[in-house]
């Protein structure tokens, strides 16, 4: 079980300010209403905190042309099954705060978004991927061994944003011990141009010896560091620089996002 409380209390308060403006081409009156600005958790996803924006916005568009709400970044479609913070790392780690997003109301993105017009699709997606990384990492035991009410517990931790009664259960979901890690970590790394990616990986050895971020690059994106062990571009997860030589069992306990997955966002320069 990861015992550095502080680092999943640090990771699980990281927030980011935002400002949603209305899409300019759908403001129905004269001027163009003034930005709504929130403080949003970055381990959430953008239709978890987004309720109060929807209202403000709602009595300046067109009603009748209302299809699914939906939200971009300098014209990237923002992809709500990603969690927050990784969007906000991939796509504008660069820009001013705050993080300037446009609301829309109309023309839904179809051939670029999955449509989401409920928290249940959410839900369902969230507890999709704890299933799943509880099949990589414990081939599915613990997260089958609990009841309905405790995965219920584990989507309103992360809905209402409660740490503790979050990890009051995952924590049962990051056991391990120190003969017996992970059989496989769970993790996701996405690029700006391309699906995310994810394979196989097992954070030790044969022998037990612990694997680390770089061997996981060299092994998945072996372009990321060349030969000489410069980096081609940023690794980043949770808005930090983690150093390659970090364990990425301890990586996977302390940095994962409340899905049970490490998301890794690759960051170039240009």
């Amino acid at each position: 079980m990861a015992d550095d409380r502080d680092v999943l209390r640090d990771i699980w308060e990281g927030r980011l300010p935002v400002a949603f403006r209305l899409s300019a081409d759908e403001v129905n009156v004269m001027e163009q209403p003034e930005p709504y600005y929130l403080l949003v958790p970055r381990l959430s996803y953008l239709t978890l905190v987004t309720d109060k924006v929807q209202k403000h916005f709602k009595k300046y568009t067109d009603e009748d042309n209302t299809t699914e709400v939906w939200f971009d970044f300098e014209g990237q479609p923002l992809k709500w099954h990603t969690p927050i913070g990784v969007l906000f790392d991939l796509y504008a780690s660069k820009s001013a705060l705050p993080w300037n997003i446009t609301v829309h109301f109309q023309n839904f993105p179809e051939d670029e978004l999955i449509s989401c017009k409920t928290k249940e699709v959410i839900e369902s997606h969230f507890m999709s991927c704890v299933k799943e990384a509880d099949c990589l990492k414990h081939r599915g035991q613990v997260i089958n061994g609990m009841q309905k009410k405790d995965h219920k517990q584990l989507w309103m931790g992360l809905q209402n944003d409660k740490f503790d009664q979050f990890w009051a259960i995952n924590r049962r979901l990051m056991e391990h011990t120190a003969d017996e890690p992970f059989k496989y970590i769970p993790f996701q790394i996405h690029q700006i141009d391309g699906p995310a990616q994810q394979c196989l990986f097992k954070p030790v050895t044969d022998d037990g010896d612990p694997l680390t971020l770089k061997d996981l690059m060299r092994q998945v994106k072996p372009d990321v560091i060349t030969e000489s062990g410069e980096m081609t571009c940023i690794i980043r997860i949770q808005g930090v620089d983690p150093p390659l030589d970090t364990p990425i069992q301890w990586l996977s306990e302390h940095f994962s996002h409340p899905d049970n997955f490490l998301h890794i966002s690759l960051i170039t320069d240009s």
